[in-house]
């Protein structure tokens, strides 16, 4: 993986890589490493690695309900 992946588009990243962007993006704003300037670019970045989050846990949980649903363990 690599270390630096602001740079990647978010679609090109796994879900790990993803949630490791947005601790450093967390840990850079609690210690207010970032100039104002970097701060909507930044503020962008992390609402796009959310959404892409959110649309990845939210497909993997219709997955795996399917599964749940064809194996005849559901309610």
């Amino acid at each position: 993986m690599p270390n630096d992946t602001k740079n990647t588009p978010v679609k090109d990243l796994s879900y790990d890589e993803s949630i490791t962007e947005l601790k450093t993006i967390l840990s850079s704003l609690q210690d207010e490493k970032l100039s104002i300037d970097d701060l909507t670019v930044t503020i962008k970045r992390a609402s796009e690695l959310l959404e892409f989050c959110h649309s990845r846990l939210k497909s993997t949980e219709q997955e795996v309900e399917k599964i749940i649903v064809k194996l005849g363990l559901g309610d």
